[in-house]
């Protein structure tokens, strides 16, 4: 299917997500890779990303390489609110000029936090799709750059550093990822795939347009209301819907009562704090077999009055015996570990390379690995 979208758009590959990575590494450290033991899985903690979420990652990443194209065009998204602060944080940062179409149904959180970086806020329709178009009318009009939220090369190489630093902290054999457009997903499958790690994606029933469209479907439907207004999308993306064809293993689809329950159990059990979208691929990790599973969870942009209502109204199941792990996870020492290649190799050296915040050092404390022994414990400087 690649081949029919490469005609027309160019399509993003690993060596994309490992020159976005070497672009980021400057700007952004990586989150740190926790194990729930109650839910016998890996947490990739995005969360934890400056403006708590993954989406920094690709907005970043495409201001940064239209930079180096020498494209000044204001740059203009439509957003449910995420990309739209990443991308308020990314022009804050470059010191580019941004503007953001969000909806009107956004949670105040995002909204603010867009606004907190300078970036132009306009709110307009009740869904992604309406604020999408309107952004794309603006664009039109007034020779602005639209980017997408998920359907563009750089935003998708962004993205796929997450899969870069899973890969640089253990070896997993199961990735589960939220979908909405298809961009996280996306850019995690092009940097984990050739190490023969499974990529499954995880939907809301009712909000789950890319599943239906890799399985042909052509209708578009509205999606239903859901906590995970991240990923409340109605149409996927060209290009990714293309290299999710050819990469993703599976689509799991959560029902609503298990999404929110996971978001209380993560809090109360785990003490992390995730929006309804990042609880997304742990709800569906139940549902996937594997020994070294790993969920990424996408964000933490919760409003403080939607938590308290969850933590009063929802009472989750008594959380089962934790499952002992067989080893702490190793880091990627080798190629042959990270991956084969010249892919492979940078893998390698990510395992090895220092922190890129000069404010840590390093202090005693140290952990046996089967290649090395890694000092794990950081203190201020």
């Amino acid at each position: 299917m690649q081949s029919d979208v490469a005609s027309t758009v160019r399509m993003p590959g690993a060596g994309d997500v490992l020159a976005a990575h070497a672009r980021l590494r400057r700007y952004l450290d990586a989150t740190p890779v926790h194990y729930a033991e109650r839910f016998g899985c890996w947490l990739k903690l995005e969360n934890l990303q400056r403006t708590g979420s993954y989406k920094v990652r690709g907005a970043l990443n495409a201001l940064l390489a239209a930079r180096e194209r020498g494209d000044a065009r204001t740059v203009i998204a439509a957003s449910a609110g995420n990309h739209a602060q990443g991308l308020a944080w990314a022009g804050y940062r470059l010191r580019m000029p941004v503007i953001t179409v969000m909806p009107r149904c956004a949670p105040e959180t995002k909204i603010a936090g867009v606004a907190h970086w300078g970036a132009t806020v306009r709110l307009h329709g009740d869904s992604y799709d309406e604020a999408k178009a309107f952004a794309g009318e603006l664009a039109a009009n007034n020779g602005y750059r639209l980017l997408s939220a998920f359907d563009d090369p750089d935003v998708i190489a962004g993205q796929g550093t997450v899969g870069l630093e899973i890969a640089a902290a253990f070896s997993p054999d199961v990735v589960l990822v939220p979908i909405g457009g298809g961009g996280l997903a996306s850019g995690v499958a092009l940097a984990l795939k050739s190490q023969g790690v499974r990529i499954v994606g995880a939907q809301v029933e009712g909000v789950d347009a890319m599943a239906r469209a890799l399985r042909g479907e052509t209708s578009l439907r509205d999606p239903a209301a859901t906590l995970a207004d991240g990923v409340r999308v109605k149409e996927p993306g060209l290009l990714t819907r293309a290299l999710l064809h050819d990469l993703l293993d599976d689509v799991v689809i959560v029902r609503e009562a298990e999404l929110r329950e996971t978001l209380v159990r993560l809090a109360l059990e785990e003490h992390v704090i995730a929006e309804g979208a990042g609880a997304l691929a742990l709800a569906a990790g139940r549902r996937v077999a594997g020994k070294r599973k790993c969920a990424v969870v996408s964000g933490g942009n919760l409003d403080a009055g939607v938590l308290a209502r969850l933590l009063s109204d929802v009472r989750p199941r008594p959380p089962r015996k934790p499952r002992q792990r067989d080893r702490e996870p190793a880091l990627a020492t080798s190629p042959c570990e990270a991956g084969g290649g010249r892919e492979g190799v940078l893998l390698a050296r990510m395992a090895k390379a220092p922190l890129p915040n000069p404010s840590l050092r390093f202090a005693k404390g140290r952990e046996q690995t089967k290649a090395r022994t890694h000092i794990l414990e950081m203190v201020p400087a």
